[in-house]
């Protein structure tokens, strides 16, 4: 076999095993929200008890996901994956035998921990296996099935929940884990990254601060907003993220270097990004149970009926990457966080104890269009605010910060649900929604004047009397 051909057979092996891990990685942000009442109903819990089953994932993903990109870098790249791949693996495995709400929530957090390692890797991993001239390639494939994970989440969750159980929903990463494995062992090469930051003392006021705010936030309808747990938790995790933006100022190799944020194109897409994942993963968090134990449907019925939503990337992405070539990507990602804003604003002025599918469709569809437009220009905008160095700290920063969104969305909605409404009854349950997803809305509309504050590209234009035209910049002002 010649050394092309092997290297093509490694491509290949490389694209298959880092799109199925991040399939995975992906897949449990949204699968487990059609399965909430069927776990509620087997393991018992309060919404707080639900909301930790989303967030414990979520938050663990979003804080160490850039700590287990440098524990990459520095320690190997395959060998970190394995590593990450194996926690993730055996936390499905305990996640889907937990016997109880609380050992499911811990199972969900050791998951996040896996993923964290396991998904910033992927990309690396990819990138190194690839030649150059097949990298777009390869990204639009490996960005098409983590897509097709976030669309797929809810409809697979409710299909294995109703036709089997909820519990498969995490022994189904368990197979593909095991036979991953070994693969990525023999059929990916090791490989290093230059000037690793492993900013222990960063992770640390990061993770404490956000899982003190999120506390703070899930347990002050359960407690009460003055109980002592309730203002210990949010006094102190604010207290911890100030740490951390103090740490980000003055350390030398800080995980988040805060000089990144006095580029307006940064700190504009990447508080769209917080706000949009609030909104949206509050929203849906709240819609998938409303769909089952309000309406009535399904947890198969309820997944499906969110595709128009969650799918829409699916069918529209390209439209929009288009799009954003020609005109930039600031005007398309703030009108597609308006149009999510206006979804939202659109199924709260709707939900009622009895509303049909054709009525709640168009703020479906609207939100699922909105979300497209979104997801398609926004990486290529987080890596154009900054120098080609930093790309890589960038990227980690945005998903990061998307995770957070996605807890603090869940945390932040439910309650306000908690406040208005609650389970009593259906429409106990629809008083509450309502006001949720208006927050829910209001923050992706403040996600979209966010992205309005982008500076648009600089273009340079012919000089008078030129034979040549001069060249597009693609790079946005700082």
């Amino acid at each position: 076999m010649s050394q092309q051909t092997a290297r093509r057979g490694g491509a290949v092996w490389a694209l298959v095993i880092t799109s199925v891990a991040g399939f995975m990685a992906a897949l449990d942000n949204l699968v487990v929200t059609t399965a909430l009442p069927s776990i509620r109903k087997d393991l018992g819990g309060a919404l707080d008890d639900l909301e930790w089953t989303v967030s414990a994932y979520t938050l663990t993903f979003a804080v160490l996901l850039m700590f287990g990109a440098a524990l990459g870098d520095r320690f190997g790249r395959r060998r970190l994956f394995l590593a990450g791949l194996a926690v993730f693996t055996g936390a499905s495995a305990a996640a889907a035998m937990a016997p109880g709400i609380g050992s499911l929530i811990a199972a969900r957090a050791v998951q996040g921990v896996g993923a964290a390692v396991m998904m910033p890797l992927t990309l690396t991993l990819l990138t190194a296996a690839v030649p150059a001239a097949r990298r777009g390639m390869a990204y639009g494939i490996w960005g098409a099935v983590n897509g097709l994970a976030v669309a797929s989440g809810p409809l697979i969750g409710g299909t294995l929940t109703e036709h089997i159980s909820w519990h498969w929903i995490f022994w189904l990463n368990v197979p593909l884990g095991v036979a991953l494995l070994p693969l990525a062992r023999l059929r990916l090469a090791e490989s290093y990254g230059a000037g690793a930051r492993l900013d222990l003392p960063g992770t640390v006021l990061v993770s404490g601060g956000l899982f003190g705010i999120v506390y703070g936030l899930v347990r002050g309808p359960v407690d009460g907003w003055t109980g002592s747990p309730v203002l210990t938790g949010l006094i102190a995790g604010t207290a911890l993220l100030a740490g951390f933006v103090h740490h980000g100022i003055r350390n030398k190799n800080p995980m988040l270097p805060m000089r990144l944020f006095r580029s307006r194109a940064f700190s504009g897409i990447n508080a769209a990004s917080l706000l949009m994942f609030l909104g949206m993963f509050g929203s849906i968090f709240l819609l998938s149970q409303y769909m089952q134990g309000v309406l009535g449907y399904s947890p198969t019925e309820a997944g499906l009926r969110m595709l128009p939503w969650t799918g829409m990337p699916m069918l529209v992405a390209p439209i929009a990457g288009i799009l954003s070539d020609r005109i930039g990507g600031r005007p398309v990602v703030a009108a597609g966080l308006f149009l999510q804003a206006a979804g939202l604003g659109y199924l709260a002025s709707v939900v009622t104890a009895d509303v049909s599918y054709v009525t709640q469709l168009p703020g479906l569809i609207i939100s699922g269009i909105g979300m497209a437009l979104f997801f398609a220009p926004a990486s290529n905008l987080v890596m154009s605010s900054v120098l080609p160095e930093e790309q890589g700290i960038a990227s980690g920063a945005n998903n990061a910060l998307r995770e957070v969104g996605g807890a603090l969305g869940i945390a932040v909605m439910s309650s306000i649900f908690s406040a208005q409404g609650g389970y009593e009854s259906a429409q106990n349950f629809v008083d509450g929604l309502r006001p949720a997803l208006v927050v829910g809305s209001a923050a992706v509309a403040l996600a979209g004047i966010a992205a309005l504050l982008i500076p648009a590209r600089r273009r340079t234009v012919q000089a008078a009397g030129g034979t040549e035209p001069a060249p597009v910049l693609e790079t946005v002002a700082r």
